[in-house]
């Protein structure tokens, strides 16, 4: 790294909602994560990390996953050691996809969604998810590597209306 700026390192992002109403449906909710690299930026992610999976070279892992939102402190985890990924990666974003198992369910009807993302010990965001309302899915962290490697952070949320494997192919566009 040819900068004295260390930048972005390691990220935790959390996420907590509310279990749903007793006798409804559960209320599921999937942190996902997709690379990007420098060739293809926004393109098709060259791999997703979710549920069941890892990156392939073990920098970004879901630590913790919720079906239902009854967890304690955070339902799910997700860490991202952006200083280990390789250098081709140039962007990563991260999103969150509600399962479409119990009929069509959208971030207004999840009590109390909410996303805290942590550089080290550090809180340096808390998304809330008022402006998706009617939407499926929702990215809401964007991380980018500079020209002298260091990663930064892009604030928003974007929310999306589609399934979770469609959200998985487009939310990085």
């Amino acid at each position: 790294m040819s900068s004295l700026n260390k930048g972005l390192e390691r990220i935790e992002v959390g996420l907590l909602w509310d279990p749903s109403p007793a006798g409804s449906a559960r209320h599921d909710l999937d942190l996902v994560a997709a690379t990007y690299t420098a060739d293809a930026p926004s393109v098709a992610p060259s791999y997703l990390v979710h549920f069941d999976s890892r990156a392939p070279d073990g920098t970004i892992t879901l630590t913790r996953d919720s079906r239902d939102g009854k967890g304690l402190g955070v339902d799910e985890r997700l860490v991202l050691e952006l200083d280990r990924l390789a250098d081709r990666y140039r962007r990563v974003v991260v999103g969150v996809a509600i399962q479409q198992n119990a009929g069509r369910l959208t971030f207004g009807d999840i009590a109390n969604p909410v996303l805290k993302i942590r550089n080290g010990r550090d809180e340096f965001a808390v998304v809330d998810f008022s402006g998706t309302g009617e939407a499926t899915a929702a990215r809401v962290a964007e991380f980018v590597r500079d020209s002298s490697g260091v990663w930064g952070f892009r604030p928003g949320v974007y929310g999306f209306d589609a399934d979770p494997a469609t959200f998985a192919r487009i939310m990085g566009t």
